[in-house]
């Protein structure tokens, strides 16, 4: 732990420690640290107490902060431990190292196992072996510990200790160590005990006793383990002891880690004695435990390691060291980072028995996260042992048949690696497992700890399923012990400890030790000898290496690429090579290398090489051979060379020259082979008369033969060669065969060793070479060893027969018996035979009979009888017949428990009129109880049940109520079971509205939101965004019975907002939005204005809103402009303006100034200056240019946009043909590439096409250039012609035409004779024939302005010839290749060739040369471009081979995993190094080459190669490849089935009653069939329902709407469902006939009538302007769509203007006259009241479900009311039902005539027939009800009741048929072990379904079960199995749906 700084500075910390070193005596030893401080501390090194100064063989280097000891020539003197001290103003530390320095071993030499065998312990000359070895112990602090070991061996061999891989003088405090040897007693061999004395807690360590002598090593170790007693104080030793160093002294330092990961913590102490250790946490004691690990590490440092840190591991630290000199501490604060995202519930440590389960169980903030499991640092997938849940936010890892392996800490991981922990205990007989793996250097010990429950129990060490020593092996009371002393990479494998049927395994792995190889030979010199032989000599390599080692000499031939071993040999010095270790005669070459078991030397190549010549010597001579008449003889010898040599037989020599042959036609035949140095001759099938010949062989030097003896052919046994093992069952027919060599030849049978006799159960035959042993019918007793023996060879049988296998027939399954205490129990098991054994076993031990067992059998049952069990009777019994095994579980239960269950106390939740069910199980059937409620006895009733079905008693509560809360008891004797039962009311629940509500309003709108409850007396609050809101005079809260209103009587925009209306239980959501008051753009009126400014100039731009305080925004081409300088915005009052102070071209475009609701546009165009030249000035001076030369003419514009038009001579100019027009800014430029004659003339470039427009001209001149001489570009050339040859001086111009002279030594030459002057275009010649050496001379090309001279001379050629020779190459695929070979002389001519073709110059083939030298280029080698390359000049040539290596074809990007859906498209891609050659890369699948199929493509891109799937499918999920010769590359590709999505999905849609409605929607894929439905009722075509699809696209078309068809429209197909809200509103009410003025006479009743377009619509009637409302004289009638306004006894005051007003319609105003009165006739009677009667009656109804049905009935008076029942129930307007009333009006109509009473007479319309004419209505008022969307339980009696008058009727409603709303998927794949759910959705709830798999209904079981809530039916599958997998089915009535269930896994 590091130190804190101080106010002087940082005291010195290592940052890096020596390390411990082990060298051999006379190697270099080397300590290094790093330490740093401030300020840099000044270093010393220590040992035994003394400073050490530097010497010759001791030195100091530093550099820097690293500081060193190097010791040269390590002497044994040297061992010990340095002490390195670093020291300044700040501080001091320390750090320690131990040296080691051992004697170099002697060479040792295994001797061969033919050569001295390994004798027994004890016995003879052998290596050690341990008799017995050291025994790990345990002992307290001051305890006397002895390790003694006893080694045999011959001669004695020599014993010493190490501890923890030190010898004991090394260890600091090993003063309390004694040795005391001795004699292994009785036998050969020695004794040497460890005695330490007063052990202390740094004692705990391995302890290796070594024995060595001269044949061999061994090693046994033991483990000591030194605890701390429960109060033990620190011993004084007899020296002062040397105080504790402290490494650091400083404040806590902060270690920071994230939770889940791992924290470390290490110290370094160093003491005398040595410092006990002790870790601490926040001051309390740590114990090594799962998650806290505490060890030392090689480097000697105590470390702490705190695994998966938790939030609880926070918190300080201290590493406390104390000895008898003092204490010294170290502290570290741990803070535990917390992740933001964390588990809701973590895991808790759980504990489980071996064979249980156990259950770890976490929540996770949200369903969708995935989690992942761990045991450590192994993750878990889900299988039969670790099954792993998901339900919700529940993760839940289920452990099944525990193991003590299964013991650990487990992980539930989320993403970012967030993660909780638990601990799993397992309690079994292994307390202290293993650990899962462990890692041990080569070399080192290796120790495993295990604890068992039980002391002295013995457990079983193996490895690799093999039994481990027991010299390893150590056990002490609970602990047990296994240590490897100096493992070996033969020790690693798998380690377990066993313990009955517990186990606990660990990987030992074996890390090996980097060995450097030997050093090579040095001084390595060759002498040549006189007798064909050579003299090698070296000396060892320096430093001599530390292992064993050998010189090994290889020879290589002279010319050849190929070295050879010829020996090995063990010392250096001098070896003499003869001639006859090499094959042929040559020149030989000689290397020399060292080699150990940690590697090979480079090799040292002996100077020079020697001529050595074979020569031939017998090397092992012909022997007589001796053979068997019929068979080969074969003679042989080795020679010491490769020669041929000749065969003789009989004096008369073989013919070598054919591989086979014969003497003689007839006669013997032969065959002579030679392999290297061995010669043979086979002679084929020898006969007796060859008996005596005389064999030889000769070559030079060699003469050798042998003599042929032949045998008569003994017998001997053809078949069976060896020993024959046969198994049969009883009653099988057994035969036994041996065949002889020779035929009819006699042999004998025996079994067991006696002859065999025949008898009719065995048989005896001979069949010529064939002898037969036949058993007819086999028992167990003819079992045994036979034997067929004749003349001194057998033949051998091993026979079985057995009884054929015995099996269990019953029972077949775990059997599990639970019985109370003296209950009879019995186990039964039957077999298939009646005389097979059974055998019993109880808990692993065989039953023997006794009083309390009875063991019976009867026939094939066999039963186990319990008499009369007690509690120890239970346990695991098993019965066991041959190899099968039948298991019973046995549980006796003391009868002094009589309740079984419950175990503790029940809490029983519930709510009004549920049913509540009690259950009380016993142990025995006929027990009574007694149930009581709050102490006192209940009473059965019908609301209180009590229940008794064999050991189970219930008590059932049929419908709860309040009052039966209460505790309640089942007891029976002393004993009781209770049960607290907790009744509550149900959950308030929201009626309406179900749905989200959307209200929107303008500003001062009165808005209201109503939500009507379950239940009249139940709260609700509600929230305004989250917030309660608080009543006030803009929000009042009303409630209505069990409505609650909220109202906002003038709404404004801040109010909108989400409100919720929260009753607990259910919520209502209501999202109102008010508007405010729209933005408008007063002026300018238009919308869209041109203007047009001057530029650059002011530009304005003006607009005025209303309201004056509204908002704008500016826009300029679309996009919002921004304030500056160029651009000012402003407002003032209703006035907003734009402007532009300085305008600009580019500022013109479209300004929009834009309100919230309104917006007007501004096109601004500025006008431009005219365009002016800017450069040059002035017309330029005329142009020159020489025809080819590139010509640019350019001007500059006063702007960048205009326009300009080139002419030339007065023509316009056309870009091409040479010419090309540019545009660069304010730039226009004309370049002619090449100026030519025609180019010449006057250009002008003039801006825009107006006449007079400004332009500029150029004038161009094109002149020929003088003639110059192109080739040769020197000015003198020299030439050189052989005589008789042509000579030709050749010239080229600059173009043809020009005039040429030439001359020569200064005369001018003329064509004639032998001289020839040639023009060829611009090609000049001079050729003279026949070339003398009077031609020699100057020779001079003159042009008037160029000139070239020629020096020729005329001799003859030099001789062609190499001068090098072509060099070997080898280069990799697509380098270059370059040969480059010296010719002279230098303008010879080469010919190059390859494979021996010719080279043609090409891209490929590149022939240069540079003087002398030629080069051949071989460009982008290919293999096939391999080959002999050849250079020939003259007579002579040189080759050389170019060898070409494959350059390796590697993937740079390789493939990556694709996840891709059914049908898509898949691209695969690969990336290569280089571009391969077609063919080079291949892809596979699955490993094997991808089959032909036309939606596999695949094509290469240079260095890409891609691989297209088109269209996948299923089928195509594999793992694919990508192969070249060179590297492989695999990716999986994973499909998953096509998913089904809405690419256009349904919309609301909202229309007019009696309108129609279309609902539309796509698809992802084509002819999918769907279903649509309204309100979850299923639609079928019809004349109102329309249903059309046509590929993607799917359609629905409702017509004739009406008020009740509103509601949720969905399509449902698969799992798939797209819902969308029609809404059918009512039309809009019109006034269809208006009132008529009206002209009474005072008294009468006035009548005003008008008609609706709709009968449902309120009216209201004004008179003046002002609203009327009913009274006594005043009526207010509707009849259907008639609305009348009466006016009884009109009196003056009625007269005036009356309207009829009905939503935004009006009619009137008419005018209403009352006239003056007349007087009442005299005898009139008056009207007498009446009783009401009904006087149309209710009619009966019949519909269907989800139809309309409307109900009318007429009373005899229209002021009475009436009531509405339906089944029983009152009805009340709301939801689905609407009530309402119509009344009929009528008028008292005087005749003339005598009338005895008044008549009522309906009141006619005015365009009505005359009264007499119109029918006749029942008078009095009508009641209507109207029901909408019936339900089956609709069906009843409907009662209208009115006074003392009622009507009755009845309504049937007809149930439609339950369909299937929402399917299963068509296909469901599961996991082996996981449960299925397939889930239904259907049309109404109650509805009953049938769950079918394979036509065959399923029933509710342990393996399924079937659940139904509302709508939805499920079927699940528990533990699916691969037989689960087929097609289930759900109908539901006429309707059904189908699903095919996929099972992966094993």
């Amino acid at each position: 732990m590091k130190a804190g700084s101080g106010d002087q500075g940082s005291p010195p910390c290592f940052l890096r420690f020596p390390r411990p070193v082990r060298v051999v005596s006379g190697a270099e030893a080397e300590l290094k640290c790093v330490v740093l401080g401030e300020p840099p501390p000044i270093v010393v090194w220590e040992k035994g107490g003394q400073q050490l100064a530097a010497s010759e063989r001791l030195s100091f280097p530093a550099d820097g902060a690293e500081h060193g000891l190097l010791l040269s020539g390590a002497l044994p003197t040297d061992a010990g431990v340095y002490v390195c001290r670093a020291r300044n103003a700040a501080g001091e530390a320390y750090a320690a190292a131990a040296v080691t320095v051992l004697e170099p071993p002697a060479p040792e030499r295994e001797p061969q196992p033919a050569e001295r065998p390994r004798p027994p312990p004890g016995a003879g000359e052998g290596a050690p072996v341990f008799l017995t070895g050291p025994r790990s112990q345990w002992v307290l602090r001051g305890a006397e510990v002895v390790l003694e070991c006893q080694v045999g061996g011959l001669p004695a061999p020599t014993l010493y200790w190490e501890k923890d891989g030190m010898a004991l003088d090394e260890v600091w405090d090993s003063s309390h160590f004694s040795l005391e040897p001795g004699r292994a007693e009785g036998r050969p061999g020695a004794s040497l005990a460890l005695r330490i004395l007063a052990a202390r807690l740094p004692d705990s360590g391995v302890y290796v006793c070594h024995a060595r002598n001269a044949h061999g090593h061994a090693r046994a170790g033991a483990l000591l383990q030194v605890q701390q007693p429960p109060e033990s104080p620190p011993e004084d030793p007899d020296e002062a002891p040397n105080p504790v160093v402290e490494p650091l002294k400083c404040a806590p330092k902060t270690f920071w880690v994230n939770e889940g990961k791992h924290a470390k913590f290490r110290c370094y102490v160093m003491g005398k004695p040595e410092p006990e250790i002790e870790w601490l946490w926040e001051g309390h004691p740590l114990l090594p435990d799962r998650r806290r690990l505490m060890y030392r590490d090689r480097d000697g440092g105590f470390v702490l390691k705190v695994l998966y840190c938790q939030a609880k591991d926070r918190g300080l630290y201290v590493c406390a060291a104390r000895n008898s000199a003092g204490q010294t501490l170290s502290a570290v604060q741990l803070h535990v980072k917390e992740p933001r995202l964390r588990f809701t519930r973590p895991l808790q440590d759980v504990e489980g028995r071996e064979h249980g389960i156990v259950v770890l169980e976490c929540k996770v903030p949200n369903s969708r996260i995935p989690t992942a499991w761990f045991r450590e640092d192994q993750r878990l997938l889900p299988c039969r042992k670790y099954e792993q849940i998901e339900e919700g936010t529940v993760r839940r890892l289920i452990i099944h048949r525990l193991k003590a392996d299964d013991d650990g800490v487990y992980l539930c991981e989320m993403r970012g690696r967030v993660r909780t922990v638990a601990n799993v205990t397992v309690k079994g007989p292994i307390l202290k497992r293993l650990p899962r793996k462990l890692d041990v250097f080569e070399g080192e010990n290796a120790v495993l700890l295990v604890e068992t429950r039980e002391a002295g129990v013995e457990g079983r060490w193996s490895r690799d399923g093999e039994d481990l020593p027991a010299t390893c092996q150590s056990s002490s009371g609970h602990m047990h012990a296994l240590v490897l002393p100096g493992v070996t990479r033969e020790d690693a494998g798998e380690v377990t400890f066993s313990l009955g049927n517990s186990r606990t395994t660990t990987l030992l792995r074996v890390k090996c030790v980097k060995h450097n190889p030997p050093g090579p030979p040095v001084l390595a010199e060759m002498f040549k000898g006189h007798r064909n032989t050579v003299l090698l000599t070296w000396k060892p390599p320096e430093p001599a290496p530390e292992t064993p080692f050998i010189y090994r000499l290889e020879r290589q031939e002279v010319g050849s690429e190929d070295w050879i071993q010829c020996f090995s040999i063990e010392k250096a010095g001098a070896v003499e090579v003869p001639g006859d270790c090499v094959p042929s005669e040559g020149d030989y070459r000689f290397r020399v290398c060292t080699v150990s078991e940690h590697g090979r030397s480079s090799h040292v190549v002996f100077h020079g090489s020697a001529h050595l010549v074979p020569t031939a010597r017998l090397v092992a001579g012909l022997d007589d051979v001796q053979v068997y008449d019929g068979e080969d003889a074969v003679f042989s010898l080795d020679l010491s060379t490769i020669i041929q040599g000749s065969w003789f037989l009989n004096g008369e020599e073989l013919k070598s020259n054919e591989p086979e042959g014969q003497v003689e036609p007839g006669a013997l035949r032969y065959r002579v082979e030679q392999k290297g140095l061995q010669h043979r001759l086979i002679l084929q099938a020898v006969k007796h008369q060859d008996s005596g010949a005389l064999v030889g062989f000769s070559c030079p030097g060699v003469q050798d033969s042998a003599a042929l003896t032949i045998q008569e052919s003994p017998v001997h046994i053809l078949s069976p060669q060896d020993k024959v093992s046969l198994t049969f069952t009883t009653s099988e027919r057994v035969v036994l065969t041996c065949e002889l060599s020779r035929v009819d030849f006699p042999a004998s049978w025996y079994k067991d060793g006696q002859k065999v006799e025949e008898s009719e159960s065995l048989v005896v035959k001979m069949d010529g070479r064939k002898h037969r042993l036949i058993m007819p019918e086999a028992q167990v007793q003819d079992s045994g060893e036979f034997e067929c023996r004749t003349e001194g060879v057998s033949a051998f049988f091993s026979v079985s027969v057995q009884d054929p296998p015995v099996h269990i027939l019953d029972p077949r399954e775990h059997v599990f018996v639970h019985a109370i205490t003296s209950e009879c129990v019995m186990l039964t098991c039957e077999v298939d035979r009646e005389d097979a054994p059974v055998h019993w076993y109880k808990d692993g031990q065989e039953v023997e009979e006794s009083d309390f067992v009875v063991l019976e059998n009867e026939g094939p049952h066999h039963r186990l009888v319990l008499p009369a069990a007690q509690p120890p009777d239970g346990g695991e019994f098993q019965c066991v017949a041959g190899d099968e095994r039948a298991y019973f579980t046995v549980t006796i239960t003391d009868v002094s428990s009589w309740i079984v269950y419950p175990s503790g106390k029940v809490y029983v939740a519930a709510v009004r009129l549920e049913r509540v069910v009690l259950t009380c199980e016993l142990c025995r059937p006929w027990a009574e109880v007694r149930w009581t409620k709050d102490g006192e006895e209940v009473v059965e009733s019908p609301a209180l049940l009590l229940q008794k079905e064999d050991t189970v008693r219930r008590l059932v509560l049929p419908a709860v109520q309040l009052e039966d809360s209460g505790e309640y008891l089942c007891e029976i004797d002393d004993e009781s079971a209770s049960f607290t039962v907790t009744v509550t009311e149900p959950p308030v629940r929201i009626i309406y509205p179900r749905d989200e509500v959307t209200l929107v309003a303008v500003s001062l709108e009165c808005v209201v939101l109503m939500c009507e409850l379950s239940r009249e007396d139940a709260p609700v609050r509600w929230y305004k965004d989250g917030l309660e809101v608080e009543e006030s005079e803009a929000l009042v809260l009303e409630s209505d019975g069990p409505r609650r209103r909220l109202v906002l009587p003038a709404a404004q925009p801040e109010d909108g907002g989400e409100f919720v209306c929260d009753a607990g239980d259910d919520s209502a959501f209501f999202t109102v939005t008010v508007t405010a008051t729209p933005e408008r753009i007063v002026h300018p009126a238009a919308r869209s204005l041109d203007l047009q400014f001057g530029a650059p100039g002011r530009v304005e731009l003006r607009c005025e809103v209303a309201p004056a305080g509204s908002q704008v925004r500016w826009y300029k081409d679309g996009l919002e402009v921004e304030a500056s300088d160029a651009l000012q915005l402003g407002a003032k009052g209703p006035t907003r303006t734009l402007t532009l102070p300085h305008a600009q071209p580019e500022d013109a475009g479209e300004y929009v100034c834009e309100t919230r609701d309104e917006a007007v546009t501004f096109n601004v165009s500025l006008a431009e200056p005219p365009v002016q030249f800017l450069a040059p000035e002035a017309a330029p001076s005329p142009l020159c240019v020489a025809p080819g030369e590139p010509l640019v003419l350019s001007c500059e514009l006063s702007r960048a946009g205009a326009l300009v038009f080139w002419n030339h001579n007065g023509r316009p100019v056309q870009e091409g043909e040479g010419l090309e027009l540019r545009a660069e800014g304010p730039r226009r430029v004309l370049c002619i590439r090449a100026a030519d004659p025609v180019h010449a003339g006057l250009y002008t470039c003039q801006s825009g096409a107006a006449p007079g427009a400004p332009s500029l001209s150029f004038t161009v001149q094109v002149a020929e250039p003088p003639v110059r001489v192109v080739d040769p570009e020197a000015a003198q050339t020299r030439v050189r012609s052989t005589p008789g040859g042509d000579l030709e001086l050749a010239v080229h111009l600059s173009r043809p035409g020009g005039p040429v002279r030439w001359y020569k030594d200064g005369e001018r030459l003329a064509s004639q004779g032998r001289v020839q002057l040639e023009q060829d275009g611009a090609r000049q010649v001079l050729r003279v024939q026949g070339a003398r050496s009077r031609d020699a001379g100057e020779y001079l090309c003159d042009t008037p302005q160029d000139s070239r001279i020629f020096l020729v001379s005329v001799e003859e050629p030099p001789p062609v010839r190499l001068g090098s020779e072509l060099t070997p190459l080898t280069v990799h695929e697509g380098d270059d290749a370059t040969f480059r070979c010296e010719v002279s002389p230098p303008d010879a001519d080469v010919t190059w060739l390859h494979n021996g073709a010719i080279v043609t110059p090409g891209p490929q083939l590149e022939v240069a040369q540079n003087g002398s030298s030629r080069i051949l280029t071989v460009r982008g080698c290919q293999l096939e471009d391999a080959g002999t390359v050849t250079a020939q000049a003259g007579g002579t040539s040189t080759s050389a081979r170019l060898h070409v290596r494959e350059t390796e074809l590697l993937f740079l990007r390789r493939l990556q995993d694709v996840r891709a859906e059914e049908g898509q498209d898949v691209c695969l891609e690969v990336e290569t190094g280089r571009v391969g050659a077609a063919g080079a890369v291949r892809w596979v699948r699955g490993g094997a080459p991808l089959p032909p199929d036309s939606r596999l493509s695949m094509a290469q891109d240079g260095h890409v190669y891609r691989l297209f799937i088109h269209g996948v499918v299923l089928a195509d999920q594999g793992t694919y490849g990508c192969e070249s010769h060179h590297d492989r590359t695999l990716a999986r590709l994973s499909v998953k089935p096509r998913q089904l999505r809405v690419l256009r999905p349904l919309e609301d849609v909202t229309v007019i009653e009696g309108g129609s409605a279309t609902f539309q929607l796509e698809l992802s894929q084509e002819d999918v069939t769907g279903e649509w439905a309204r309100g979850g009722v299923r639609l079928q075509p019809g004349p109102t329902c329309q249903i059309h699809a046509e590929g993607h696209a799917h359609c629905l078309v409702l017509s004739g709407l009406g008020l009740a068809d509103s509601g949720c429209i969905s399509f449902t197909v698969d799992a798939l469902r797209c819902a969308a809200r029609l809404t059918v509103r009512e039309a809009p009410v019109t006034i269809v006939r208006g009132p008529q003025d009206l002209e009474v006479t005072e008294g009468d009743t006035a009548t005003f009538e008008c008609e609706l377009s709709q009968a449902l619509a309120d009216v209201t009637w004004e008179k003046d302007g002002q609203p009327l409302t009913p009274s006594p004289r005043l009526r207010l009638q509707a009849l259907g769509t008639r609305r009348l306004l009466q006016l009884r006894r009109c009196g003056p005051l009625d007269s005036g203007t009356y309207s009829c007003v009905v939503g935004m319609a009006r009619a009137g105003p008419v005018h209403l006259v009352v006239r003056g009165g007349y007087r009442a006739l005299p005898g009139r009677g008056t009207a007498v009241e009446r009783k009401v009667s009904v006087l149309s009656e209710l009619r009966s109804v019949s519909a269907r479900e989800g139809d309309g049905a409307t109900f009318e009935c007429t009373v005899s008076e229209v002021e009475t009311t009436g009531s509405w029942e339906l089944g029983g129930r009152p009805l009340r307007p709301g939801g689905r039902v609407r009530i309402r009333q119509e009344a009929h009006t009528y008028r008292v109509r005087t005749d003339p005539g005598t009338y005895s009473g008044p008549t009522l007479i309906p009141e006619p319309s005015p365009e009505a027939a005359p009264a007499s004419l119109a029918p006749p209505s029942p008078p009095g008022k009508k009641h209507i009800l109207v029901l909408s969307e019936l339900r089956a339980e609709d069906s009843g009696e409907v009662r209208f009741q009115a006074g003392p008058a009622q009507s009755v009727a009845q309504l049937e409603v007809e149930a439609l048929p339950v369909q299937i709303c929402r399917r299963p998927p068509r296909e469901k794949t599961v996991l082996v072990g996981r449960r299925a759910v397939l889930e239904v959705t259907v049309s109404r709830s109650g509805g009953q379904v049938c769950w079918l798999r394979e036509g065959v209904a399923l029933c509710p079981g342990d393996k399924y079960e079937l659940r139904s809530h509302g709508h939805t039916h499920s079927l699940v599958i528990h533990d699916v199995r691969p037989e689960d997998q087929g097609t289930y089915c759900c109908q539901a009535g006429q309707d059904s749906a189908h699903t095919r269930l996929m099972v992966e896994g094993e």
